[in-house]
């Protein structure tokens, strides 16, 4: 049951780990491509996150609380009502002089990239909204079983922006960031409308089912348990831009912004099928006899993840695909070959984060998880500051040990409270 229910999720993110080496791919192959990877990687994307992230875990918030046609309204207005206010932050932050002040002065990004960047921000309009909508939906899926609805929703959202990618590529007439974004909004608007179409039979089930519960969920109580979440990947996701930052003011900065999304993409293949473990911890946990399995389970993900990242960074199959697949020229690829070696460590840890915070999630413990990442950032910030004083090491390799670092700590603070709390709950049997 445990494989039945995580498959179609790993699927889901798998597919949506494949579109960002496709998206850098098709970039390496349109014009000046260091530029606008180094546009895409250093500023679009981490920006595009960070004002997205306080949407991000209405995943697990639809999947733990909509119990009910009366909670399911209520968590449908609110995200409604924070999609769309991220999405005037988005304009604010892509169509007026507040993006100059953000990508010249706070992130340092060089001034090469800064205007490809710009109207790159501007194709990612679209982004927030509907990944709030999608997440939402696909917690009212997950809730209901039938997580293979993911699965297809995520394969119809790679199949339209791969065809935007393919289509940038025959044509040759627009900018690798412009391929790329409109490539990306494209995908998530469609896959938005096509769980909105197919969530229907669930959603009637649901209205006939309960609709007057004895005990409603009230806007408080959501209050309550979804914002230490949507802090978590916010406070996370902040990281982003501070490794750009910092990347950028230290030596070989274009090239490492340059790399930065390839090897982002790849470590987001291998780490995509862990991330799918907190759902399936959320909606399992409950069940006291899948417990040993499910962590047998996770260490399975964790070692096969790893171990293949393993065998690529050791063989010359990083070759292969840097320059075959992405598309670098040779002097990027043996940058990026050599930083993949500090990547390996990523997708070991996926799944046990997963799993820890599916733990506390399914407690009600989301403060503990906001902790973590609290943690997590200063970790990554504080070996940021210490490389840009330093001034003598490589800024991707710096970006990539500050973020490893910053979860480790995460790890063991998560880790540290799944024990205490197991030992207060045998200590009351």
């Amino acid at each position: 049951m445990i494989f039945r229910m995580w498959w179609p999720l790993a699927a889901s993110w798998l597919l949506m780990g494949l579109e960002l080496p496709l998206v850098a791919a098709t970039m390496s192959r349109l014009a000046d491509p260091e530029v606008h990877l180094a546009a895409y990687g250093g500023v679009v994307f981490p920006l595009s996150l960070l004002i997205e992230a306080p949407v991000i875990m209405i995943l697990v918030a639809s999947t733990a609380l909509c119990k009910d046609w009366s909670a399911y309204r209520l968590i449908r207005n609110f995200i409604l009502f924070l999609g769309s206010t991220l999405t005037l932050l988005h304009i604010v932050v892509a169509f007026t002089p507040l993006y100059a002040i953000i990508a010249k002065d706070v992130l340092g990004a060089p001034e090469v990239i800064v205007e490809p960047a710009r109207i790159g921000m501007q194709c990612m309009t679209p982004w927030t909204l509907s990944i709030a909508v999608r997440r939402f939906l696909q917690g009212v899926v997950i809730r209901a079983g039938q997580t293979r609805l993911i699965g297809l929703g995520t394969l119809v959202r790679l199949t339209v922006s791969s065809s935007v990618l393919l289509g940038g590529l025959v044509v040759n007439s627009f900018s690798g960031i412009v391929v790329a974004t409109v490539a990306m909004s494209s995908g998530v608007i469609v896959e938005a409308g096509f769980i909105l179409l197919f969530v229907r039979p669930i959603l009637k089930d649901l209205k006939e089912s309960n609709p007057h519960p004895v005990a409603p969920l009230t806007l408080k109580q959501l209050g309550a348990f979804y914002w230490p979440l949507a802090f978590t990947p916010l406070i996370t996701l902040a990281t982003l831009p501070i490794v750009s930052a910092a990347i950028s003011r230290m030596p070989q900065a274009l090239e490492s912004l340059a790399v930065w999304p390839v090897l982002g993409g790849l470590s987001f293949v291998f780490r995509s099928v862990g991330f799918a473990m907190q759902e399936v911890v959320v909606a399992l946990y409950a069940r006291p006899h899948f417990l040993a399995p499910l962590r047998q389970f996770v260490g399975l993900v964790s070692l096969c993840t790893s171990g293949t990242l393993l065998l690529i960074a050791a063989t010359p199959l990083s070759t292969i695909w840097f320059e075959w697949v992405a598309a670098l020229t040779p002097e990027l690829s043996a940058l990026a070959s050599t930083a993949l070696w500090l990547v390996v460590i990523f997708p070991a840890l996926s799944p046990w984060e997963s799993f820890f915070q599916g733990e506390l999630v399914h407690r009600g413990l989301t403060t503990c998880i906001t902790q973590a990442v609290c943690l997590y950032l200063a970790g990554s910030s504080l070996l940021l500051f210490v490389g840009v004083l330093y001034g003598q090491v490589t800024g991707l390799y710096v970006g990539l040990a500050a973020m490893l670092t910053g979860l480790g700590i995460q790890m063991w603070w998560l880790w540290k409270h799944s024990c205490r709390f197991k030992n207060q709950l045998h200590a009351t049997k």
